[in-house]
């Protein structure tokens, strides 16, 4: 009867964890009492909302894979769609380079790296160009290189602070291209250079036997990356300089390490979220652009 008309025992709720410092506060409550983080609405409940949906490791390095993977299938459409996909010219590497290869003009309308000031104008094509390749070996050996590097460096600094790293030394590598390349660019390998960087940068100083062989494996990546650039003339060796001594130069400032103390927290989730929100702004922007064209 008292179930009939809504009495009988009720749940009974437990208490919660707060998602910025971990302290066990009340079932009812809605502040934090320990670091005063809201529990209903704030960037710390956001990303913990949002983590349930991602991987448990390298969230964010597989979320750049994805965003990449799902950008060249656009790009790649939209080729189809406009001028045909054409079969690979010349012979040999650059016949092999030229598998799957997105037309330049599609590129463009997606984001593209443009000669300054066009990206001084239009600042999103800095964000965009990271995520965007040319064609299906490019995107291959970026993300080969991405799953190789990027974990390693997200478990060093945390999602957050790796999102930034990594949207940040993109940034800095397609401003050196348009000021001194000159010429329209894309790819994810200034950025990949960038966490080449950050990693270069932390064994510095250090004489481990372990740092040395990192110190080793990274000079090794970088001496490949040299001669690939040298050898094909369509590489952006400007890029490559640019995403390189941005990582270097962030790597020397920040810690090396995931955030610790609750402030450390903070400001690395407000820089996290604040990278997400300019590359999803960045996407937005292409898709109005290319919607409002169609």
């Amino acid at each position: 009867m008292s179930g009939l008309f809504g009495g009988g025992p009720k749940e009974q709720r437990r208490p919660q964890l707060c998602p910025a410092c971990g302290t066990l506060v009340g079932a009812t409550a809605t502040k934090c009492h320990q670091c005063g983080a809201s529990l209903t609405f704030g960037m710390a409940a956001a990303t913990r909302s949002l983590s349930r949906l991602m991987p448990m490791e390298s969230p964010v390095t597989y979320g750049i894979l994805t965003l990449s993977c799902l950008l060249y299938a656009a790009t790649l459409v939209a080729t189809i769609r406009g001028s045909g996909l054409q079969a690979p010219a010349g012979s040999g590497l650059g016949a092999l380079m030229n598998l799957g290869a997105i037309d330049i003009h599609v590129l463009v309308k997606f984001g593209a790296s443009l000669p300054w000031p066009f990206d001084l104008v239009q600042p999103w094509r800095l964000i965009m160009a990271t995520f965007l390749h040319g064609g299906l070996l490019h995107i291959g050996f970026n993300m080969w290189v991405l799953m190789d590097v990027g974990p390693q460096v997200e478990e060093l600094y945390g999602s957050a602070r790796y999102l930034f790293i990594y949207v940040a030394t993109g940034v800095g590598a397609y401003i050196v291209s348009g000021l001194i390349g000159r010429h329209v660019s894309i790819g994810g390998s200034g950025a990949l250079l960038g966490l080449i960087g950050v990693l270069l940068a932390m064994t510095i100083g250090h004489k481990s036997a372990a740092m040395q062989l990192l110190r080793s494996q990274l000079i090794r990546w970088l001496i490949y990356i040299g001669v690939l650039g040298i050898m094909m003339s369509s590489t952006d060796n400007y890029a490559h300089a640019g995403g390189l001594i941005s990582g270097f130069l962030l790597g020397r400032v920040m810690v090396t390490r995931p955030p610790m103390s609750d402030q450390e927290k903070t400001r690395a989730t407000l820089l996290g979220w604040t990278t997400a929100i300019l590359v999803a702004a960045s996407l937005a922007i292409v898709a109005y652009g290319i919607l409002s064209a169609s």
